[in-house]
């Protein structure tokens, strides 16, 4: 068990947590979640060790032992990926350090003997036999290949180092696990084998996820910060959400109820407080008025754009051909010979690990890259807005946002652009704010605006949910489900994908296209997924066997 006791911490005059107390306990897995700087991470920082609260305490169980993962994806660059992901346990590793230093010795003493009978007792019973076994397991459920496993950490890509590190932190079935958006970087096979993972884990979570269908997946609790404050619910994310929309909604109901009855008692006050034979009732009502408590509605710290795509005109039977596509990039072949036909009511995801070849599709799309071979063809009443994955043109420039917004406006009214701008929580102060130090989540807002002011009744969106907090997120993904026209997105959010698409296209390493009419959960079920997985499981299998 871990729990926090009176935690405050202070930066400066503000104070990020007031007086926090919160218990943690065996066999749950509680979800951290919060408004974008309300202080997930922080937190976690404080739980682990890594920062120290102002006031207040850290208490954990005698005896247990909490691992978290690494943020510092160049620290072990020194280190075999083995040898890494066994640090996860400090004390079995100092163990099997010292154990070596021992019998390397060349006059190899009677105390040497004597410690090295202590350490390999101690080795036994924390199962340090099965060490590098057990570590190469987690690392092949990850998917790191076994060749890889005697590898410098430094010969790593940074992915693969992000697996290493979750692998280090899950390794020695530590009795308090912290993750801080452990799914980062991380390939659908590999965050299928970790939910399956924590799911089947009988400790101590506590995880940061930006990804709400990872949150549902494996998360008992929620653990909500707001305003300083941390509020303990049983259930995951969605039920959270359901629960705390739904109190909202009550308490405004009551709220309403309550302020018709304070106007009837004052109207009745007022008119016959003068009158002697009403005099009675009306010294009545003002005890009864004086009794009445509106709820207190302080509003939450999170913020929800409003989201709304509306086209300008209606979509037609005819909206985009593609036949016999190719493009080589650099000597590789990123698109072979695609070919397809979208319908009008047509919400396609593009999934697959070949996220060049996705790009440089909606590239040549938007006909921003020419095809090697093969053509496309837009129908003539079809209009088009883009979301690129990189923007970094689109804001390399002197603009106040509202400039940069009424460019792309047909309608050059500074008032009207600023409503599109007030929907995405930039007020009117923020208007004059100058496009090059926006932040990421808010240079993605503002593409969202460019958007939803073009009226296109058909979007391309290339990652649109990276920087994006889970409130955009949300927000997004109910704008997206409410919209009449065509969607051609991709994006590593599980549930977003799931929520909107109707069609499933994955272009493959070589190339060639996979697509189904199908949502996102029957397409990973299917058996073109499960060929997939099953290179995942062979190569856990022979961890194993080793």
């Amino acid at each position: 068990m871990i729990s926090a006791s009176n935690i405050t911490l202070r930066v400066g005059k503000k104070a990020l947590f007031e007086d926090v107390n919160i218990k943690f306990t065996e066999g749950n897995c509680y979800g951290l979640i919060g408004a974008n700087g309300a202080g997930k991470s922080t937190f976690l920082k404080i739980l682990s060790g890594q920062l120290e609260p102002t006031k207040g305490d850290v208490i954990i169980t005698p005896g247990q032992r909490l691992s978290f993962l690494q943020q510092d994806h160049f620290k072990y660059d020194a280190y075999t990926v083995l040898d890494t992901v066994i640090m996860g346990n400090a004390r079995l590793y100092e163990i099997m350090k010292e154990k070596e230093a021992i019998y390397a010795k060349e006059d190899f003493t009677d105390e040497d003997g004597i410690r090295a009978s202590e350490l390999e007792g101690e080795f036994a019973e924390m199962n340090g036999w099965e060490a590098e076994s057990d570590a190469a397991t987690l690392l092949n459920g990850l998917g790191i290949e076994t060749e890889l496993h005697y590898s410098q950490m430094s010969d790593l890509t940074g992915s693969q180092k992000v697996k290493v590190l979750l692998a280090q932190a899950l390794f020695g079935n530590p009795d308090i696990l912290l993750l801080d958006e452990p799914t980062n970087h991380l390939d659908l096979p590999a965050i299928e084998w970790l939910e399956e993972f924590l799911i089947n884990f009988d400790n101590t979570v506590i995880v940061v996820s930006h990804d709400r269908y990872f949150l549902n997946k494996v998360c008992t609790h929620t653990a909500d910060i707001d305003y300083g404050k941390i509020q303990l619910y049983a259930g995951n994310y969605d039920f959270w959400y359901e629960s705390s929309q739904l109190l909202i909604k009550q308490m405004k109901e009551a709220n309403k109820k309550k302020e018709e009855k304070i106007k009837e008692l004052q109207e009745f006050i007022s008119r016959f407080s003068a009158n002697a034979s009403k005099s009675k009732q009306a010294t009545s009502r003002k005890r009864a008025l004086e009794k009445i408590q509106l709820d207190d509605m302080r509003p939450s710290s999170r913020k929800y754009p409003y989201i709304d795509f509306r086209p300008n005109r209606e979509i037609g039977n005819e909206v985009l051909m593609v036949e016999n596509l190719s493009k080589t990039i650099d000597g590789v072949k990123v698109l072979d010979n695609i070919s397809f036909t979208l319908g009008h009511d047509d919400k396609v995801a593009f999934v697959g690990a070949n996220e060049q070849a996705i790009t440089t599709f909606f590239k040549i799309l938007m006909g921003e890259m020419e095809p090697d071979e093969g053509n496309y063809k837009w129908g003539v009443t079809t209009s088009r807005a883009y979301f690129p994955k990189d923007s970094t043109q689109e804001f390399d420039n002197d603009l106040t946002i509202t400039d940069w917004l009424t460019q792309y406006s047909e309608i050059k009214d500074a008032t009207y652009v600023r409503g599109f701008l007030g929907r995405m929580l930039f007020p009117g102060e923020d208007g004059v704010k100058h496009v090059r130090v926006l932040s990421g989540g808010e240079k993605v807002r503002c593409l969202l605006s460019k958007m939803m002011i073009s009226g296109a009744n058909i979007l391309i969106l290339d990652e649109p949910t990276n920087h994006l907090d889970m409130e955009s997120i949300t927000a997004l993904n109910n704008g997206l489900i409410k919209f009449p026209g065509v969607i051609l997105f991709t994006s590593h959010d599980h549930q977003f994908v799931q929520t909107t698409a109707n069609r499933i296209m994955e272009i493959l390493p070589n190339g060639t296209l996979i697509d189904k009419i199908t949502t996102y959960d029957e397409y990973l079920a299917s058996d073109e997924m499960a060929k997939k997985r099953h290179v995942y499981k062979v190569n856990e299998a022979d961890a194993e066997d080793n």
